[in-house]
């Protein structure tokens, strides 16, 4: 089910919402609980039921190894043994679903064999809650888990609004929000700030996002040649489409948690601000990077070893990240990229170099923008196709001299875009550089400036929701980015 359908914002969502608090008004606490886990694994099956059965199993077994680090009792086999045991299953069933045809597909290339293809369809959200039960595994065994319920856990992984592309949560963050009493009752002004922040997030998606897809699409999947503009209009139509599609699902699933009383982790913050590759992964994706950090980067060595090891460490951490994204070798070598970028940063830094801050932003920027270009092809000739022709003075088609009786083709034809998409790309700048993000627009880590309802605010809410659900009318439904990841 999309946060983006009819479907889930008039009938799941109010429905979930208005069972819950009764039940928990009934004082049915286990029963509101279990409920939520119910209308979690529904909302899951909405688009393949086949799959219930994966998510389900993960569950109970990695709940069974949590409660076999809780009682601690190991004679023959070490705890050690068994938390790699754990976390190497969780890996095979990723690795089955989410690479097995690539990985067929580079013994074919390498051994010249004709092995058959499985073409297995991705289970929704393997990639997340996989990531997200292992973090758990690894608290269990360091002793951090606290309380040992299977429906608790259950609610812990399923949790709907986090259930299929994150944020990545612990289980120390979400469980005791739970377990409060005062989080059971109805809070108005979680009520308004959550859909406030829904809003918002739906407004990124269905408006933002969607409108640069069509731009980037052509570019990347149907465009056979691109002119110089063309190119740069591809490309920052697909930097800007990842960001609004993806901060906006998490804007709607923090927004959609905080109707519940729970506050997921801010997943987002300005990415497009940064002033280097290190700033950038500290607000791209953070729930991302902080399990990249503390369950890859730290347990390998982290920067305790020396400068090679710290590199090697660096480069390890972000190609495994890249490979996580995606089974292909464009998603493998973005992540090389953003390891060497972090590399040389870090090189950079210790010698003492500044820049200035303009500059700083450009570099960074143009690195990001020009990366996310191997994340978005489907071949390797694609991203050729779109960086060859982002640095090529041939083809050049200027837009500006008609006045003068000069005449050329349009300048981004084959994208199927016109002057309104420059409109879209200056807007896409202005939004994410010089606009407050939703998270500070809520206030949402601030305890003493709290979010209250103005006149102003409501209006901006309902203008931002109405235009959102007009535009789910009149295009058809797109998945999230992430989704497929």
């Amino acid at each position: 089910m999309l946060f983006n359908s009819y479907e889930f914002i008039f009938v799941f969502l109010p429905i979930t919402f208005f069972i819950y608090f009764y039940l928990n008004h009934k004082r049915l606490t286990e029963a509101s609980k279990g409920f939520l886990v119910f209308s979690s694994l529904f909302f899951y099956s909405w688009w393949n039921p086949i799959y219930l059965p994966i998510i389900l199993v993960s569950m109970i077994f990695n709940y069974g190894i949590g409660e076999v680090f809780s009682k601690d009792k190991f004679t023959k086999v070490s705890k050690k043994t068994v938390l790699w045991f754990a976390i190497l299953s969780n890996i095979t069933l990723l690795g089955y679903f989410k690479y097995m045809d690539f990985f067929i597909s580079n013994v074919n290339y390498i051994t010249g064999e004709n092995i058959g293809l499985y073409h297995l369809a991705l289970p929704l959200g393997i990639s997340f809650f996989t990531f997200q039960q292992i973090a758990y595994l690894v608290d269990s065994y360091k002793g951090e888990t606290t309380e040992y319920d299977f429906l608790n856990y259950a609610l812990f992984v399923t949790f709907f609004p986090q259930l299929i592309a994150g944020p990545i949560v612990h289980h120390k963050e979400m469980m005791p929000q739970f377990a409060k009493t005062r989080n059971k009752v109805k809070n108005y002004r979680n009520i308004a700030m959550g859909l406030f922040i829904f809003s918002i997030g739906l407004f990124k998606k269905v408006v933002i996002a969607d409108t640069f897809a069509v731009w980037a699409t052509q570019g990347f999947d149907v465009a056979n040649t691109l002119n110089l503009f063309e190119a740069w209009a591809t490309s920052l139509s697909y930097t800007f489409q990842l960001y609004f599609d993806f901060s906006g699902y998490t804007d709607m699933a923090i927004g959609a948690a905080l109707l519940f009383n729970i506050k997921l982790p801010i997943n987002f913050n300005s990415p497009y601000k940064a002033l280097s590759i290190q700033d950038f992964w500290r607000r791209w994706h953070i729930t991302l990077s902080r399990f990249l950090k503390d369950y890859i980067y730290i347990p390998l060595g982290g920067n305790r070893k020396g400068e090679l090891r710290t590199y090697t460490n660096l480069m390890i951490t972000f190609i495994i990240g890249g490979l996580w994204h995606g089974a292909g070798w464009t998603f493998i070598f973005w992540g090389f990229l953003h390891g060497i970028a972090l590399v040389v940063h870090r090189i950079w830094s210790k010698l003492g170099f500044k820049l200035w801050t303009w500059l700083a932003w450009l570099i960074t920027f143009n690195f990001v923008n020009i990366a996310w270009v191997f994340f978005r092809a489907k071949e390797w000739d694609d991203a050729m196709k779109v960086l060859g022709s982002m640095f090529s003075l041939d083809n050049i088609v200027l837009p500006f001299l008609s006045d003068l009786g000069i005449e050329f083709a349009g300048f981004v034809a084959n994208i199927q875009g016109d002057y309104f998409t420059l409109v879209w790309l200056v807007a896409g700048f202005i939004i994410s550089l010089l606009f407050k993000n939703s998270m500070q627009l809520i206030r949402f880590n601030d305890k003493n400036k709290k979010f209250s309802t103005t006149t102003i605010k409501s209006i901006y809410f309902a203008c931002l929701f109405s235009f959102s659900i007009i535009s789910i009318y009149l295009s058809s439904h797109t998945e999230f980015i992430y989704f497929n990841f």
